[in-house]
């Protein structure tokens, strides 16, 4: 255990989150990005991210999951569609974010007369 997790909560899960898994939780599975869920008695459910805390790394089958809406826990072997694109996360802020046509070819217009 690293000393980090005592004092940060940013460093993969909080020293809360450390016991919690320790006492109380039970490992059902990870995704292909190296999260853990873990599963307790009364049925809660949690994340240990693997990297850095970052709510859009999970897929949407451990979302369903993880939300209750459904109890089947996901597997990797499960068949995807060929119309389903892999999960990516949140890539704003970053060079991979969508920017409109207009805005890539700097083109753009206004559509007013600023004063001189």
């Amino acid at each position: 255990m690293s000393i980090k997790i005592i004092f940060t909560w940013w460093n993969k899960q909080t020293f809360g989150t450390f016991l919690k898994t320790l006492f109380f939780g039970k490992y059902v599975g990870s995704d292909e990005f190296g999260n853990k869920y873990f599963r307790s008695k009364k049925n809660e459910r949690w994340v240990v991210y693997s990297k850095n805390i970052e709510a859009t790394k999970i897929s949407s089958d451990w979302y369903l999951w993880m939300h209750h809406t459904i109890d089947k826990i996901p597997d990797k072997k499960d068949v995807k569609y060929s119309w389903q694109k892999k999960h990516l996360e949140n890539q704003t802020g970053t060079t991979n974010s969508f920017r409109p046509v207009k805005i890539r070819k700097n083109e753009i217009k206004k559509k007013y007369e600023t004063w001189k």
